[in-house]
């Protein structure tokens, strides 16, 4: 790591709160190099980083930190962490298209309840990864209306296993296999990717780790393994 957005990044990939870090002016440092670092070759993420406030944002803290200035240094160290939080968010945007602001304004209108309450409160509970593939799945199928495709995709994108098959023969029915153990939250999960893709015309039959048996596909016809359609 050598800039502050990558270690937003890194902390938002282990799910941490980036307020909870504090930056700090490094006292003794590299002049190229951003993240004052003990050890360059971490991968812990400390609450307190040092900084180089001079490699990139010279002019913006050149008059902060004057030689043998003491007055007014615990003011002028809190402006230097919010102002370090705030130059570290626009790094962040800088490095994302149009794509990625559309999926950030999905997931917005999501947490923001427009989708029903029990959307909001399971998208929540999800990951970064699994709001990511949610919100884009959604602002594709503004864009295509391929309902059922993009079911398929963000399913598969959620539960890596999964496996759905669409029988239209005699009715609009979905044969959902997700491949793993049923617990509340997997269950929650299948449950809010149904409600945001599925056609209302289409019901469903879900299977779990027991897929249903298919003639010739050896993998699906395990004695003991095989579920009833």
């Amino acid at each position: 790591m050598n800039y502050v957005w990558d270690l937003l990044m890194r902390a938002r990939e282990h799910e941490m709160d980036v307020n909870t870090f504090h930056f700090v002016p490094a006292v003794s440092y590299s002049p190229y190099m951003e993240l004052s670092l003990v050890d360059l070759n971490t991968s812990q993420l400390e609450q307190v980083v040092e900084i180089n406030p001079y490699y990139r944002f010279y002019s913006i803290f050149r008059d902060l930190f004057p030689p043998d200035a003491e007055e007014g240094l615990e003011l002028r160290e809190s402006l230097f962490d919010i102002m370090m939080h705030f130059l570290a968010e626009i790094d962040l945007y800088q490095g994302m298209n149009r794509r990625e602001y559309h999926i950030r304004f999905v997931q917005r209108d999501i947490a923001d309840g427009i989708f029903g309450l029990k959307v909001k409160e399971s998208f929540e509970q999800l990951n970064r990864g699994e709001q990511d593939a949610i919100a884009e799945g959604l602002l594709r199928l503004y864009e295509t209306g391929e309902a059922v495709h993009l079911l398929k995709e963000t399913m598969r994108r959620v539960f890596h296993r999964s496996i759905i098959y669409a029988n239209c023969e005699e009715k609009d029915e979905l044969l959902i296999y997700i491949g793993q153990e049923e617990t509340q939250l997997s269950r929650m999960k299948v449950d809010l990717i149904l409600d945001l893709f599925l056609p209302a015309r289409f019901t469903t039959e879900l299977y779990w780790t027991s897929h249903f048996g298919i003639l010739e596909a050896d993998p699906t016809m395990k004695i003991d393994a095989i579920a009833l359609y």
